[in-house]
């Protein structure tokens, strides 16, 4: 008995030590708790919603929120609260796919540029000015417009606006690295560049690169559903926020829910990325 006390009251002790660390840092907290609620109803909307996101009951059409619609219907008489819960899937895989693909390519870039140096360095932040001349949204819209709609031009669009930014951070984080004496020490016992880059730079430049990726995954949604607005992204009837947002606009006077809901789906997404990057940022920050 004695033994399973002990262990009863470890794992007390460590619920409460955490329960403790998460109200020392609500930043992490609150923003952390709406991604991960935005997250798990994306993951579980077939469970949550009662209603086939494309399916059309032309009786029913533009419906104020309701018992049996939530959020009402579309122009189509489709459930508005399905299609916005199952919207948070595709808002996920565009931030997963498009901050990853950046950090693919960014990050490499700039290691390579910070530790080659001169030349090499000279070309690649080079064509990283090129493309950072370009506001990112006008940026994006140019790339979709030649390669087309869709969500697969859509995420290329998005990534390449957004190299740039990891290109030059891990360039900026590989040039104070370096120059550190454990570095120079790894360097002077003959080290590998392979060994120094995961061993030395990369594992003390991810704290602010993964600080980041939570604010570009804002910046991802926010551009995302720019394009999909302007009909330059995900195509309908694929439930994106942007284009539901979209199409809602010709019925604002009769039924605002039909961009309203969307619209407010991109406000918390975005904020709960921005908040999380906060509270991370200040987490992670080693002078404080």
């Amino acid at each position: 008995m004695s033994t399973l006390a002990a262990v009863a009251a470890r794992k007390k002790s460590r619920t409460t030590l955490f329960f403790r660390w998460l109200w020392r840092h609500p930043s992490i907290t609150f923003g952390g708790l709406i991604i991960a609620v935005i997250v798990i109803a994306g993951l579980l909307a077939p469970w949550i919603t009662g209603h086939d996101p494309y399916a059309q009951d032309l009786l029913d059409t533009l419906l104020p929120p309701s018992a049996d619609h939530l959020f009402g219907t579309d122009d189509y008489g489709r459930d508005i609260f399905s299609r916005v819960i199952y919207g948070a899937r595709i808002s996920i895989l565009e931030v997963l796919l498009s901050v990853g693909l950046a950090m693919l390519i960014g990050i490499p870039l700039g290691v390579l540029s910070g530790m080659a140096g001169r030349y090499v360095d000279m070309v690649i932040m080079w064509v990283m000015d090129m493309l950072f001349a370009f506001p990112g949204i006008v940026l994006a819209i140019l790339v979709v417009s030649i390669l087309g709609g869709g969500l697969i031009n859509l995420l290329i669009a998005i990534s390449l606006f957004a190299i740039p930014v990891y290109a030059r951070l891990s360039r900026n984080l590989t040039l104070g690295l370096k120059r550190m004496e454990y570095v120079e020490a790894a360097q002077a016992l003959g080290l590998s560049w392979y060994r120094i880059v995961v061993h030395y730079i990369l594992r003390n430049a991810i704290g602010p690169i993964i600080v980041q990726s939570t604010l570009t995954a804002g910046t991802v949604i926010l551009a995302a559903a720019s394009l999909s607005f302007l009909g330059l992204g995900v195509q309908p009837p694929m439930p994106e926020w942007g284009t539901m947002m979209s199409d809602g606009r010709n019925f604002l006077g009769i039924n605002i829910y039909l961009s309203l809901f969307p619209g407010l789906a991109i406000m918390l997404t975005v904020l709960g990325f921005n908040v999380l990057g906060d509270g991370l940022r200040d987490l992670l920050d080693k002078r404080s």
